[in-house]
């Protein structure tokens, strides 16, 4: 087994994971810690050390807020069960799980990308062991990056110091820590030209935003896109807010040093770190990805549909109960005038659909929720072929029954738990067919990382149920519920009529768009 290894700062030891076949290497430094003059900087080379690297326990949490554990919070109940872990600005590194036992190997490699909103999240919640995966035969990476106020401040002064990379600090941590896998994962057995970036949420975005970025020809040849790929159903309906452009950021940042009671960088850079993240606490601000003009071009989703994002194949999906939108309206006459306004001479046919013709505001609201997620990754399907991109596209439905007393759904992330395979480390009360099912998700996706394509073996020997591209043609899908099964059905009827209006409003492009 490969447990000491070289890398391009030094040796580095592992311990045997829980399966001794597997090595784990925990908070190996990708970059120099971003704290002095490196805070709000793209992310600088490490330093090279002396002797052995002990990379035995996972490196502090990025900083963000001080999570409680909180019955009444299905996302701290589910993983913020150690309330008093380490937290540090110093925060740059990586984990590696590795199936290896000789460098040569040449084994794919998977790089997680966690999600959080861009605002909280860490490589140590124990969803995230990569153990199991890695039994499949695949080097797995997860990353950390810099979050809320530290990972994407914009300020004017930041852009005439740095202008090649004056903001997105926490994508340029990602981009970096992507690097680094590609420089140094052939020491743990992986092969660096057959590189699968993925993640959930906010991490799912980071993917997308990677995926457009000019910067990054050839940085990995697949991705997994979860839960992470969205676009408003209705105007006015809420959003996940992670874009602005650059000005905008750059005058949020003026105010935040305002709140901080400094005047300048030079200032701010020598603040207490927990004194910053709690003065961006209590501002109530969200910031995310910032179109800079260099790594972030634009709307990572737009330029998904103009074919302008390196050419990889996708799996993407969601839980059958996440992101639900409805019109923003307080009367029936409310709905009545947006869908006048939206759909024209066809806003009748979305009255009659919805009920608004008949029916209370409360039934038409719950008539007319439908998932932006979904709404999202069937846009992209069908933009994909229009643009003649025709790039191979997977698509998913997390629909299982999930235990526990709250009867919690298929909510929001709930899906980690199972393609990692790591459901005995959760509260939950799993029982058999939950195992099956998360088997069956993890041999997905270590085949989809193997090849770009999902197809293959369970470890029963027997073959998975067949999984088709999505294509307009066919626009269907793997749905997980009790087990795996391919639905070869259409979507509802209002997804079916919101997506015609879409492409009624927006045109298809006639030419395939150039690659950036």
């Amino acid at each position: 087994m490969l447990r000491v290894v070289k890398v391009e700062n030094g040796a580095v030891q592992g311990l045997p994971a829980a399966d001794p076949r597997i090595t784990s290497f925990k908070g190996i430094p990708f970059a120099a810690p971003p704290v002095g003059d490196n805070r709000w900087r793209a992310p600088q080379p490490a330093a090279d050390w002396e002797g052995v690297l002990k990379a035995y326990e996972f490196a502090p949490v990025p900083m963000q807020v001080r999570q409680e554990i909180d019955e009444g919070n299905i996302y701290t109940r589910e993983w913020a069960v150690e309330p008093d872990i380490a937290m540090d600005e110093d925060c740059l590194y990586l984990n590696i799980w590795t199936p290896a036992k000789h460098t040569d190997e040449k084994l794919p490699v998977f790089v997680w990308y966690f999600g959080g909103g861009l605002q909280v999240g860490h490589t140590a919640e124990m969803e995230f062991d990569g153990e199991r995966i890695a039994r499949r035969g695949i080097v797995v990476v997860t990353i950390a990056y810099r979050l809320n106020a530290f990972g994407f401040l914009a300020h004017p002064e930041l852009t005439a110091e740095a202008p090649e990379a004056p903001a997105n600090f926490g994508h340029l941590d990602q981009q970096a820590a992507t690097r680094w896998v590609k420089r140094n994962i052939a020491a743990f057995g992986g092969d660096p030209d057959s590189l699968t970036i993925g993640g959930q949420s906010a991490g799912g975005f980071s993917v997308m935003n990677q995926l457009a970025s000019p910067q990054n020809e050839g940085l990995c040849q697949r991705a997994i896109i979860q839960s992470g790929m969205f676009t408003k159903l209705y105007p006015g309906a809420g959003g996940p807010g992670l874009l602005r452009d650059l000005a905008a950021a750059e005058a949020d940042g003026v105010r935040f040093f305002e709140a901080l009671g400094v005047t300048t960088l030079a200032e701010a850079r020598k603040l207490d770190a927990a004194f910053v993240r709690d003065k961006y606490l209590e501002s109530g601000a969200f910031w995310g990805a910032v179109v800079d003009g260099r790594f972030s071009v634009g709307d990572a989703f737009e330029l998904f549909l103009q074919n302008k994002r390196w050419p990889v194949p996708v799996l993407f999906g969601h839980t059958s109960s996440e992101f639900f939108s409805v019109p923003e309206a307080g009367t029936l006459d409310d709905i009545k005038r947006m869908a006048a306004e939206l759909f024209g001479d066809d806003a009748r046919t979305f009255l009659a659909l919805t009920g608004a013709l008949s029916g209370s505001l409360d039934q038409v609201l719950q008539r007319a929720s439908a998932s932006g997620i979904e709404y999202a990754i069937r846009i992209a399907g069908q933009a994909n072929a229009d643009t003649g991109a025709n790039l191979p596209l997977y698509y998913y439905s997390f629909d299982a029954d999930i235990p526990g007393w709250d009867n919690p759904g298929t909510f929001h992330s709930v899906d980690l738990w199972f393609f990692f395979e790591t459901l005995a480390k959760c509260w939950r009360p799993f029982v058999g067919r939950h195992y099956d099912l998360a088997r069956q998700m993890c041999n997905y996706w270590a085949n989809f990382i193997r090849s770009g394509d999902p197809n293959g073996q369970d470890a029963t020997g027997e073959d998975l149920p067949r999984w088709e591209t999505y294509t307009p043609e066919a626009p269907y899908g793997m749905r997980f519920a009790d087990r795996a099964a391919f639905a070869a059905e259409q979507p509802g009827e209002l997804m079916r009529f919101l997506l015609q209006q879409y492409f009624k409003r927006n045109p298809p492009q006639p030419q395939p768009q150039p690659q950036p």
